[in-house]
């Protein structure tokens, strides 16, 4: 089967958990089919880009700034790659057997339902989140956030076969007038799936690993740990990642006079990540708002628990089970995250046990193989009666 991913996104030309995600199905898939990858350039001219073993990148627009300085995505860079998804999908409209493409940034997914309408090939969609209005008109404004709200439901009208990760966004999927029975994907999780070994000894150490954008709320982070030190000695933090809210992160370390205590490496290799939540207290992920929340995932298999926070637009809390593999908070408020830092510490080493316990019991569950099963049976099924439908008009 010929499949085209289509992501404005390159891994690891662009870090996040969407574009783990379409890095490792492409890897995956590539092993059994002809797998294209269609993105914006996010390189050098001249540089080849780092891809999976036997996925072909295409770049059908030049690369721009995703973000603006606020930490909101722009509007230029979704538009140009959609227009060059459309183009690149017209003129090429044999070369693919099936579309694969996310929801968000829409205008990706605009292009792709535009040319199967021409005669190109079938389109399924992920749609890792889906905004409410409320949300909506507070990240934008009341006028402009209106706009997105109705652009979103326009693509979820158009949305034909769909994926989502999460109950929550499933659920908010119909309720946003999607007329079909979106695929909960089992999940997302790349790694091996025997639990990995862990520090014999665990360091009063917290970690986040994300983006440093608003809704991360990767500002709480240094006024909660400066508050839970004082039950918790020599309690430390890393912050992994990078982002538009990076300067005012450092400044607020430097205003609590925390420099030695929290450390900033930015995008740092895997290894070094996969070290720190190795020896980790747990992982602390504040985010209000969170599609699937694969790092949660990730540090349970070494044995790592998390905080996360409870929040109508959080699909993280789905894969906590409350004392097993850590804590759901009740709000991002640096006294309530630092009371669930210090029953984390109070609940260890029997929390380690438990979270690595909670992660062999669902590590079939979530892994990525079993969401590859669920997508390539959905490949075949529209394929397969698109196939019909040309035989049946000849």
């Amino acid at each position: 089967m010929r499949v085209a991913i289509v992501y404005d996104c390159l891994y690891p030309q662009t870090v996040g958990g969407a574009q783990r995600w379409y890095r490792d199905l492409a890897a995956r898939l590539a092993a059994r089919h002809q797998v294209s990858y269609v993105t914006r350039r996010q390189w050098a001219a001249g540089e080849t880009p780092e891809a999976p073993p036997g996925v072909r990148v295409v770049a059908v627009s030049a690369g721009r700034d995703l973000y603006t300085a606020s930490g909101r995505r722009t509007i230029l860079s979704p538009l140009r790659f959609g227009w060059g998804v459309f183009w690149h999908l017209l003129r090429h409209r044999r070369r693919y057997d099936v579309v694969h493409t996310c929801g968000f940034p829409y205008f990706s997914l605009l292009a792709a339902r535009l040319a199967c309408a021409a005669g190109g090939p079938p389109v399924v969609t992920d749609w890792l989140e889906i905004w409410s209005r409320a949300y909506w008109i507070a990240y934008l404004s009341p006028a402009a956030g209106r706009i997105g709200a109705a652009v979103q439901q326009l693509c979820i009208h158009l949305t034909g076969r769909a994926f989502v990760l999460s109950r929550l966004h499933g659920e908010r999927l119909r309720q946003e007038g999607y007329r079909g029975d979106p695929t909960l994907l089992s999940g997302i999780y790349a790694g091996p799936t025997a639990s990995l070994d862990a520090a014999a000894v665990r360091h009063p150490l917290v970690v986040y690993v994300g983006r440093h954008l608003s809704h991360k709320r990767v500002l709480a982070i240094p006024p909660t740990i400066a508050l839970a030190r004082r039950r918790i000695p020599g309690l430390r933090a890393m912050i992994f990642g990078d982002g538009p809210d990076r300067g005012r992160l450092l400044a607020e370390i430097e205003r609590l006079g925390m420099q030695d205590t929290i450390t900033c490496p930015g995008f740092a290799p895997w290894d070094e990540v996969d070290a720190a939540l190795r020896r980790a207290m747990c992982l602390l992920l504040p985010s209000e708002r969170e599609g699937y929340g694969l790092v949660v995932v990730e540090a349970a298999a070494r044995g790592t628990p998390s905080i996360v926070v409870r929040g109508p637009d959080n699909a993280a809390p789905e894969l906590i089970e409350e004392g097993e593999n850590g804590f759901v908070a009740a709000s991002a408020e640096p006294e309530t995250l630092a009371a669930a830092l210090v029953a984390v510490h109070a609940g260890a080493p029997e929390l380690v046990r438990r979270t690595r316990a909670w992660f062999a019991h669902n590590v079939q569950r979530l892994s990525i193989d079993a969401s590859v099963t669920q997508v390539e049976a959905v490949y075949a099924e529209i394929t397969n009666g698109a196939s019909a439908r040309v035989h049946a008009s000849a």
